[in-house]
C-alpha cells in the first residue's frame, strides 16, 4: 500500500455541462428583489452589469449548462483537477477514516477561482465588452480574472479589500502581471469609497465595500461590465466542475463519501465541491452529510439572519435572501481574506435552512494548525481559507476515531498557500492572533437590514 493515491482522469472527462441544483430543489429560490420597487428584478435591471448569458443562468432552472468550447479548451489547461487519497494525514492521525481532498491549487492561479473567471470572461467578451471590474479579497479571484481577462483581450480593473492589499503584495504582483489594475479598497476613487474613509480613514476593508467600488465603476461605462467571484448562482453553476469530477474520481477509488467538508466564505468554492452531492441526495440516490465550515469572526451561516439585504455595504445591489450579517458590518482582519463577507450565497443559504448543509465555524489559529498538520503530512502548503475545510476534515476524522467508524471524508483543498507565507510566518511566530467580531456591530447592522414584504 503506499503512502499517497492519486486519482487523474483524461482531459476527455472535463465535464461537458454544469450542474445547476436549482433543478433538484424542493422549492424555487426567493426571486432577487429591486431595493426601489420592491419587485424581483428582471432580465434589463441585471444587464447594465452581466452579459446576458451569464444573466440566463443565473435564473434558469435546467438541470445541465452545455460549457461552451472555448471555455472548456482553456480549462484543458488544469482541468482534470486531481483527488488525492490522503493517506499520509490518515497515518497522522492515527483514523479509521478515509480522507479524500480534491486538489484545485493545480491552476495557474493556484486556486479553484478561474473555473468561473474564464466562463465569465469568456461570456463579456463575447457581448462585445471591452473592460471589467471586480472586487477581491485575498486575491484569488483578482488573480484569476486579471488572468482570463488577458485570454480575451479585457481590461481588468480590481479593487482588493485593503487588508489583504498590504498583507499579500505578491497577489498584487500577480495580478499586475497579467495586466490588472489593482486599487486597495476603500479608496479615493469611488463614491462608496470616499464615504467609507470619510467615517474610518483606517478602514481595512471588507468584500461588502470592494463590491460596491466595482459596481460603482462597472455601472459608469457602456463597454464596462461587472464579474463576481462567489456568492451568485451562475458563479456557483460554473464550480461545479469541481464536484462532477470528484464523483468521477470517487467511482475510480471504488468508494462515496459519507461526508463532504468545504470551507465557506460567498460560497463558490463549498457550493463547486458538494452540489452534485446534494443533488444526488436530493434525487434519493445517495445519502451524505455536508459540512459547511467558516471563519468563527465572520459567521454568517452559523451566527447570521436568513433574511433580504444588500450584496455590497454601499447599497448599490439588488437584494438577495440570504444568511446575512448585515450589509454595514466589516469583519474583523484575518489572514483568510476570501472569506470576510457578511452574507452568504443564497442557494448555499437556502440549502441549510433545509437541513442539507450543517454549518460549524473555527477560529484562526485552530484553522493554522490543522494546515499545518496537513502540509506536514500531504506536502501541500493550504491557503488560509483552505484551512478551514482541513479542519472540518480532521474534526470529522477524529469523530471517526473516537466512534471507532470508518467513513469516506472528502474535502477541497480550494488553493494553496504559497502566495500567503506571511501569514505562516505570523503563525510560527506565535503572532496569529483570534479576533472576536463585534457582537453590538453585527446587532446594528442587522437591525438596519432592508424591509422586504
Amino acid at each position: 500500500m503506499t503512502d499517497q493515491i492519486k486519482f487523474l482522469l483524461d482531459e476527455e472527462e472535463i465535464p461537458r455541462t454544469w450542474y445547476n441544483i436549482i433543478a433538484d430543489l424542493p422549492a424555487p429560490p426567493a426571486p432577487v428583489m429591486h431595493p426601489g420597487t420592491g419587485q424581483p428584478v428582471g432580465p434589463d435591471d441585471l444587464a447594465p452589469l452581466f452579459p446576458m448569458a451569464s444573466i440566463m443562468q443565473e435564473v434558469s432552472g435546467e438541470r445541465t449548462i452545455e460549457i461552451p468550447a472555448p471555455v472548456r479548451d482553456i480549462y484543458r489547461q488544469w482541468r482534470p483537477s486531481p483527488l488525492f487519497r490522503a493517506r499520509r494525514l490518515e497515518k497522522a492521525l492515527d483514523t479509521p477514516a478515509r480522507i479524500y481532498y480534491k486538489y484545485e491549487g493545480v491552476s495557474p492561479t493556484g486556486s479553484h477561482k478561474p473555473n468561473t473567471a474564464i466562463a465569465q470572461a469568456f461570456f463579456c467578451k463575447e457581448e462585445g465588452a471591452k473592460r471589467i471590474a471586480t472586487e477581491t479579497g485575498a486575491g484569488q479571484w483578482g488573480s484569476s480574472l486579471a488572468l482570463a481577462g488577458s485570454l480575451f483581450g479585457l481590461e481588468i480593473e480590481v479593487f482588493m479589500v485593503r487588508i489583504s492589499f498590504d498583507q499579500k503584495p505578491y497577489r498584487r504582483a500577480f495580478m499586475e502581471t497579467f495586466g490588472a489594475t489593482c486599487h486597495a479598497s476603500p479608496s479615493n476613487l469611488t463614491e462608496s469609497g470616499r464615504k467609507i474613509l470619510a467615517d474610518n480613514p483606517d478602514s481595512t476593508g471588507s468584500l461588502g465595500i470592494a463590491i460596491s467600488e466595482a459596481v460603482e465603476v462597472a455601472a459608469q461605462r457602456d463597454d464596462t461590465k461587472y464579474s463576481l467571484g462567489s456568492v451568485l448562482n451562475h458563479v456557483l453553476l460554473h464550480q461545479t466542475v469541481v464536484g462532477q469530477e470528484a464523483m468521477r474520481q470517487m467511482e475510480l477509488a471504488d468508494d462515496y463519501p459519507d461526508v463532504v467538508v468545504g470551507c465557506t466564505g460567498g460560497g463558490s468554492n463549498f457550493a463547486g465541491l458538494s452540489f452534485p452531492f446534494i443533488g444526488a441526495k436530493l434525487r434519493g440516490e445517495h445519502d451524505t452529510r455536508v459540512v459547511a465550515v467558516e471563519p468563527a469572526n465572520c459567521p454568517s451561516l452559523t451566527k447570521g439572519k436568513y433574511a433580504y439585504d444588500f450584496g455590497d455595504t454601499g447599497n448599490l445591489t439588488p437584494l438577495v435572501k440570504m444568511h446575512t450579517l448585515g450589509s454595514s458590518f466589516v469583519p474583523p482582519a484575518s489572514h483568510a481574506g476570501g472569506l470576510r463577507y457578511h452574507g452568504m450565497a443564497p442557494l448555499v443559504s437556502q440549502l441549510v435552512e433545509l437541513g442539507e448543509i450543517a454549518p460549524t465555524a473555527y477560529s484562526q489559529t485552530e484553522c493554522f494548525d490543522a494546515g499545518i498538520t496537513f502540509a506536514r503530512a500531504e506536502g501541500i502548503v493550504p491557503a488560509p481559507e483552505a484551512n478551514h475545510a482541513v479542519k472540518g476534515a480532521i474534526t470529522e476524522a477524529m469523530r471517526c476515531k473516537e466512534e471507532g467508524v470508518s467513513r469516506a471524508i472528502l474535502f477541497n483543498l480550494c488553493g494553496h498557500g504559497y502566495f500567503d507565507m506571511q501569514a505562516y510566518t505570523d503563525y510560527n511566530a506565535g503572532n496569529l492572533a483570534d479576533h472576536a467580531y463585534d457582537e453590538s456591530e453585527v446587532a446594528m447592522a442587522l437591525a438596519g437590514l432592508p424591509s422586504v414584504a
